[in-house]
């Protein structure tokens, strides 16, 4: 008997915090999906599962990639539960189990606190039940205020009832940075001169992208200094903001800015995308697309229209996604910071990273590197089997491997042109970019290094490089 429960206890020890975050996210997948399977989920023609589980997939890891337009083929239930399964993604399903926990005042365990560590991407478990209220107040203030603002130009057009919903359900989706539309196959291209839908869409994709632990650091940052000062002095507010905030900020400027500029010069004479657009409106449609790319999947011009270069540059772009701790993608802007902080460091002859009076452990740098070298590998070897299975021009495929694996949804119109074999590749991709590729990586290592046995440390050696 002790032997017996011995094994279970080691069991129950090897479905470690990654593991189980990983396997919330399959569960959720295929629920959604078989539901969405389900006839009274469908108005259009019968499709096969493929499709549902594709979709369940896209609406959970929060991408936007479909194989069908959503608004014809699903029913009002079926859009519910697409939308259900966004705000799940968005979150995270063990995010929400425990936000019920929080509310209806159950303690959370040692073990839940150490799973939300993990899924919230937090340092430490102190004051985590404060910290989960904090970013259910923070959802649903964003996701109501962006409804109220879209209610605006919906409920004229639609009615009251149907505005209302369009309003939630894209407020819900830009904020999760999922990219799901239900107006049509042209996504939000009918609006990319309605200023005010594109800036709180914009607005929303932003915030959801920056992470709740910017929020939190914001909040508390201010209370501290309406505390301590009388008169509000910007300099000093900032100086206030954790190293995270500061570089979160730096970074989504940057690429915000950098992105909207590169898109305008690459596409202000295409006819096709911006080329007929007045100045205003170019410039309107251009920061909507740097936006996007912060791995939201909207789109106000026809992607597939885009030049060669100009979906090169974007693949990239999406590639970093968001900010951590949020509901965005990617390697993640922090990444890519000490990424570039790295190499310039390694250019002055440094031994340590060193930004704004702070220096940064090795330990970041080295989970870093990893992350997007683990991450740039995934991407090549799902671009080599679609390079194989599918007879799509090749940018469009680098388009939507990265697309895919970053969760921004964004695609050129070749989704709907994939073989089953395309599918499943983008499906796995979808899945391993949500939950992270270091959670994935953790999933197998750890089992590997169970097997193996503890690490034994050998002489250094030196070899050449470069």
């Amino acid at each position: 008997m002790e032997a017996i429960d011995i094994h279970k206890d080691k069991k129950k020890k090897s479905f470690s915090p990654t593991r189980r975050i990983a396997f919330s996210f399959f569960m959720v997948i295929i629920i959604g999906s078989l539901l969405l399977s389900l006839s009274i989920s469908n108005q259009g023609t019968v499709i096969p599962y493929l499709d549902h589980l594709f979709i369940a997939t896209s609406a959970t890891c929060v991408t936007g990639l479909v194989p069908v337009v959503v608004s014809e083929q699903y029913s009002v239930f079926g859009q519910l539960v697409i939308l259900s399964l966004i705000q799940i993604g968005g979150l995270g399903f063990l995010t929400l189990l425990n936000m019920m926990l929080v509310a209806f005042k159950r303690k959370l365990s040692y073990t839940n606190k150490i799973i939300m560590q993990e899924a919230l991407n937090q340092t430490s478990m102190r004051a985590m039940s404060i910290y989960i209220k904090r970013v259910i107040k923070y959802t649903i203030v964003f996701e109501l205020l962006g409804a109220l603002f879209l209610s605006f130009v919906f409920i004229p057009e639609f009615g009251l009832i149907k505005g209302i919903y369009y309003s939630l359900f894209h407020s819900i989706s830009a904020f999760c940075n999922a990219g799901f539309d239900i107006l049509g196959a042209n996504s939000l291209m009918n609006y990319h001169s309605d200023v005010l839908v594109n800036l709180v869409i914009s607005a929303l994709i932003i915030a959801g992208g920056l992470g709740f632990v910017v929020w939190v650091d914001l909040r508390m940052a201010w209370q501290h200094y309406k505390d301590n000062f009388k008169v509000f002095k910007l300099r000093k507010f900032i100086t206030s903001l954790s190293l995270h905030t500061k570089i979160v900020f730096l970074i989504t400027i940057f690429l915000l800015i950098s992105g909207t500029v590169i898109i305008l010069g690459l596409e202000f004479d295409n006819m096709k995308t911006l080329g007929t657009m007045p100045w205003p409106k170019k410039i309107l449609a251009s920061f909507f697309q740097s936006t996007t790319l912060r791995t939201a999947g909207f789109a106000t011009v026809d992607i597939g229209a885009l030049h060669v270069s100009t979906k090169l540059i974007m693949s990239m772009f999406m590639f970093v996604g968001g900010s951590p701790a949020g509901t965005a993608g990617g390697i993640k802007t922090v990444t890519f910071a000490i990424m570039l902080l790295y190499i310039h460091s390694l250019v002055i002859g440094s031994d340590r990273i060193k930004l704004m009076k702070r220096s940064i452990s090795d330990q970041v740098v080295k989970r870093s590197l990893t992350i997007a070298m683990v991450s740039f590998f995934i991407c090549i070897i799902g671009l080599i089997v679609l390079a194989v299975s599918e007879v799509i021009p090749f940018i469009d495929l680098v388009f939507e491997v990265f697309s895919a694996f970053a969760t921004v949804g964004l695609t050129a119109g070749v989704t709907p042109l994939l073989t089953s074999v395309g599918k499943i590749v983008i499906i796995i991709l979808m899945y391993i970019g949500r939950i992270g590729p270091i959670t994935m990586v953790l999933i197998f290592a750890k089992r590997y290094n169970q097997m193996k046995g503890k690490d034994i440390v050998y002489p250094e050696a030196n070899v050449l490089i470069g």
